[in-house]
């Protein structure tokens, strides 16, 4: 009996090894080579095989083609999972997919990840959430009515009937053979040269040719027209056309710059604007009265007898090239021509009360005869806008303060009521010095609107209330040294300047002890000595250290210094944009990496990189292009 319970306790002890034996075997993790196959199958299932969501169909990178190929009309959303926009707009969209659905023949309703298939939304050139495209036979068709189901249903059938052929382009093409025709014939037409691989470019074309059509129903119609800068080389070389996409426009053959929006409205707006008379009419003295008692800027009228008057005629002519930067007015009124004591064919200039000194007259006239030119006209404008001492401002910096040298004035700038006085004193100040210096500009500008400028210079902690700086050319700038402010102390600092013995203030990181890399390293004390040299060529990439795109080109970069080390009057070089000056303001950076090409002979007007290609073969092709050192048998 104590051996037959002693087996039995021996087989349930064997058969419970067993059991667990085959749980161990079960539970025996698989390589990561098998897992990684089971991964790779379910990745491709995923990936390949259309799936539904209530109703809409997931598209992505990988299946979007293949579903494509036989489909004659889709509506396709782009979307962002965060996008709260997008989410609104989800229960619409499923009511959206599920109408279509019931359509004779159904029409297919997809959404596409953008966050994840980024080669597709970069192939549609997705920048917003959520972009709803409708593809004929896998063309996009631009939709930009309103996200309603009714609006979206009543679109999408009309284009799948089988009778729907995409409208005409509305954008002229123009080429040599028609250009000028076209244009000389034009009272305003807006033209963009283009390159067909321009990303800026293609952004560009459905809000360009959305504008064209608004723009071509207009009474009258503002026509606007392209031209493949790449095959129409001598065209773009006439108008002076170094970057893509640039655009013109013209007014009866000449040209003139556009400096307008890039999207549907912004152009129409503009371009609604530009078709309009540069000059506005003044019928009652009191307007003028008004903008010279409370304005900021000088007033300019043109007087004449009427709209006949030859001399009308070339004021409009000349405010044409300059209404971007002036408001000009005309007046037919003998009440307006007696408050500012003119006669019909004379133009005035006159400046706001709180700018008007002793040392300057509070009006300017030109008399238009019959040999005045439309230039003499503009220098006339250029040459009295500004009063001695205007205040400068971010409103009115690119267009009335560009001259150098600057002389600035920073304090607590205030023209309302309870500040006027204090204003006024210390521009009086600066008033009685700018007299004597008639060859540089002068203006006041507050302290807080420039608070960046005033911490470039290394005054933003001066202590005192009134600081100046100088802005010369090529970028350079000078700080007064922090004293208390009077004509004498900034008349001092002026003649300093005069004489050649200030020295500019140039943020700079520490000059590299050793620069023998096949990439030159660039600082801002360095920039002249290397960048400016007249005996080489330079290629120079504005970077900034967290500058993905900057990060990405570096090996390229390398390799380029590599390939032409040998060159001994090319240098390429690099600088941080974010720690050190660039002190020649030829030399542009709005955005990392901008990269310059600055020629032997010509330092001064450097060739940008504008889209491209930046591998080494690409970069090479520019170089060897602009090059005015390279051995000819090298290229």
């Amino acid at each position: 009996m104590r051996k037959l319970a002693l087996l039995l306790i021996v087989l349930l002890g064997i058969a419970h090894f067993a059991s667990v034996s085959r749980c161990e075997e079960d539970d025996v993790p698989k390589t990561e080579e098998e897992d990684s196959d089971d991964e790779e199958d379910e990745d491709e299932e995923d990936d390949t095989e259309v799936k539904e969501d209530n109703g809409v169909l997931v598209l992505n990178d990988n299946n979007f083609d293949t579903f494509m190929e036989d489909k004659d009309t889709v509506l396709v959303e782009f979307y962002a999972p965060w996008c709260g926009h997008c989410k609104q707009f989800a229960p619409e969209y499923e009511k959206i997919a599920k109408t279509l659905k019931e359509n004779d023949p159904p029409i297919p309703v997809a959404k596409v990840d953008a966050t994840v298939a980024t080669d597709l939304a970069s192939r549609f050139e997705v920048s917003g959430y959520p972009t709803i495209k409708i593809l004929k036979k896998g063309e996009p068709v631009e939709y930009d009515g309103a996200r309603t189901e009714t609006a979206i249903v009543e679109r999408v059938k009309e284009v799948a009937h089988p009778d729907w052929k995409p409208p005409p382009e509305a954008t002229l093409v123009l080429t040599k053979d028609n250009f000028d025709d076209t244009v000389n014939n034009a009272d305003i037409i807006l033209v963009e040269f283009y390159a067909p691989w321009c990303g800026h470019c293609k952004r560009l074309a459905p809000e360009y040719e959305k504008a064209a059509q608004e723009l071509s129903k207009r009474t009258p119609p503002i026509p606007l027209a392209k031209v493949d800068a790449t095959v129409e080389n001598d065209l773009a070389s006439r108008f002076g056309v170094t970057g893509y996409p640039t655009l013109k426009i013209f007014r009866k053959g000449k040209a003139f710059e556009y400096n307008g929006p890039r999207e549907k409205y912004g152009i129409v707006d503009y371009m609604s604007e530009q078709s309009g008379p540069p000059s506005k009419q003044v019928q009652a003295a009191k307007q003028v009265q008004e903008l010279i008692k409370d304005g900021d800027d000088a007033v300019i009228v043109g007087v004449f007898s009427g709209e006949e008057d030859a001399a009308f005629e070339l004021y409009n002519e000349a405010c044409n090239v300059l209404r971007e930067d002036f408001t000009f007015r005309h007046t037919f009124s003998s009440e307006v021509a007696k408050l500012l004591k003119a006669s019909p064919g004379q133009i005035v200039i006159a400046h706001p009360e709180k700018f008007r000194s002793k040392y300057e007259p509070s009006q300017h006239t030109l008399t238009v005869q019959d040999s005045t030119s439309v230039s003499e006209v503009q220098d006339f404008f250029k040459k009295h806008i500004v009063p001695l001492v205007g205040h400068r401002k971010p409103s009115n910096d690119a267009k009335r303060y560009t001259k150098r040298p600057l002389v600035v004035v920073y304090y607590g700038v205030d023209f309302s009521f309870d500040y006027r006085k204090a204003t006024q004193f210390w521009r009086s100040k600066v008033l009685e010095v700018a007299k004597d210096f008639p060859e540089y500009m002068f203006a006041i500008a507050d302290e807080e609107d420039y608070a960046e400028e005033l911490k470039s210079l290394g005054l933003s902690e001066s202590g005192e209330e009134v600081n100046v700086g100088i802005l010369a050319d090529g970028g350079k700038k000078y700080a007064m040294e922090p004293e208390e402010m009077d004509s004498d102390v900034l008349r001092d600092f002026v003649m300093a300047f005069k004489k050649g013995k200030l020295k500019p203030i140039i943020k700079s990181q520490p000059v590299p002890k050793s620069n023998k890399g096949p990439v030159k390293v660039v600082v801002g004390k360095t920039f002249d000595e290397i960048v400016m040299d007249p005996k080489k060529d330079v290629l120079i990439e504005f970077y900034a250290p967290w500058c993905g795109h900057c990060k990405k080109l570096e090996p390229d970069y390398l390799a380029l210094g590599k390939k032409y080390k040998g060159e001994k009057n090319l240098v390429i070089a690099k600088m941080d944009a974010t720690a050190n000056d660039v002190p020649n303001e030829s030399y542009k950076v709005e955005g990392f990496p901008t990269i310059y090409f600055a020629p032997s002979n010509n330092k001064q007007k450097p060739v940008k990189l504008e889209g491209g290609d930046r591998t080494v073969e690409g970069l090479s092709k520019f170089i060897e292009q602009h090059s005015t050192k390279l051995l000819k048998d090298e290229l």
